[in-house]
């Protein structure tokens, strides 16, 4: 995230937001974001009420289903978080409640032979695409097994480095090609760090090579302490793919069945060989940048209301309900399975046994080098030492 110059030296410490009306330059997601009705260049299928506005980009009933059991799969493990986290059973996390339609919307359309480069806010994402949760936990509490992956799934760890993810993942959807596959990569940026020249080097080279590649540039309103409005005067992210001669597409963020219409259409244009897509999710986050994070810092209450009626999750279930898909009932039999499945995979990974210390070289490379074997007898011997003198 690379904010102006000017503006990081007059506010090193970012100071509460001035007000959404009032904000000079960026627009700002909230005002973007009611501006959605008029905005003919982003795609949206339901409206903040649950109405729909897009008839013909409705998906079959069965994938809205889905889609709402993920988005739902997704909060549980996000409120649990901040509760594990109070306990001291889960380290820093980052939430991201309220954008799981622009998580599970994008990597539903994606299958398991696909890659997925999530940054550390996309816990969601990977849930959808398979991910067990139990691995997901250990992830963050920083616990080794956590630390690879399933063989039958090509997911990345969470990248914390901004923007690095997206040019990997130009090079495994090159890979992919190479090997004759249809699979697609997709990989996840926030709209700090499209700022970052990792991001723009990565769309030239995805352009200009055709990767079968799908960009989601998750424009939340924050870098950090930073809104976009500080960082960039672009109103419309989606349009940086222009420079490159790839597609960009702006979608509400906050609809799952929009951004799941949008990306299905990237996935399968890419699988097809029609090369790389930008789509500018616009959503909001509204929860702090980690569970460790005091929002009250460098934003306002101003800056977050009427969010709340925008939800993405309350938003699909009025949809489902109205439409007859889902009742109240079908809705608490999902929720109690939803918990039954989080807390028989908590109680998995409560089970995980203890790291040893050389644990940590164990998932460096696939091969340990020289100079890794030595470092772990190394730590083992120093182990063992310790273990002897506490006997």
């Amino acid at each position: 995230m690379t904010p102006d110059p000017t503006q990081a030296a007059r506010q090193p410490h970012a100071p509460v937001a001035e007000s959404q009306d009032t904000a000079p330059g960026y627009a700002a997601a909230q005002a973007a974001y009611d501006a959605a009705q008029q905005d003919t260049n982003m795609v949206q299928c339901l409206a903040p009420d649950g109405s729909v506005v897009r008839e013909d980009l409705l998906p079959e009933p069965e994938i809205r289903l889905e889609l709402y059991r993920q988005m739902r799969r997704a909060r549980h493990f996000d409120e649990r978080g901040w509760v594990l986290y109070r306990q001291g059973r889960l380290g820093v996390f980052p939430p991201f409640g309220g954008m799981e339609a622009s998580q599970v919307g994008t990597a539903a359309a994606l299958t398991k032979n696909d890659w997925l480069f999530p940054t550390y806010r996309d816990t969601g994402a990977a849930l959808t695409l398979g991910l067990p949760i139990a691995r997901t936990l250990a992830y963050w509490r920083t616990s080794p097994h956590g630390w690879h992956m399933p063989a039958d799934l090509k997911v990345l760890p969470f990248y914390i480095p901004i923007a690095t993810q997206y040019p990997q993942a130009v090079g495994a959807a090159l890979a992919e090609r190479r090997q004759g596959t249809r699979n697609v990569a997709m990989a996840f940026i926030g709209d700090g760090g499209s700022s970052e020249g990792d991001f723009h080097e990565a769309l030239n080279f995805a352009g200009a090579l055709n990767a079968p590649c799908v960009f989601i540039l998750q424009n939340n309103g924050w870098a950090i302490s930073v809104p976009t409005r500080a960082q960039t005067r672009a109103t419309d992210l989606s349009r940086r793919a222009d420079g490159y001669g790839i597609p960009g597409v702006r979608v509400d963020g906050n609809d799952a069945l929009a951004t799941y219409h949008v990306t299905r259409e990237a996935v399968d244009r890419a699988r097809d060989g029609g090369g790389p897509t930008l789509i500018e999710t616009v959503t909001y986050r509204v929860k702090p940048h980690t569970v460790a994070d005091d929002p009250s810092r460098y934003r306002s209450e101003a800056d977050t209301a009427g969010w709340d009626a925008k939800d993405p999750v309350t938003r699909l279930r009025t949809h489902l309900l109205n439409a007859g898909l889902m009742t109240e009932a079908s809705e608490a039999e999902l929720l109690a399975e939803i918990a039954a499945e989080f807390e028989a995979a908590l109680a998995e990974a409560d089970g995980y046994p203890e790291p040893t210390p050389a644990e940590i070289l164990d998932h460096v490379f696939a091969e340990p080098t020289p100079q890794l074997r030595k470092q772990r007898a190394e730590i083992l011997a120093e182990h063992a030492q310790d273990k002897k003198e506490q006997a």
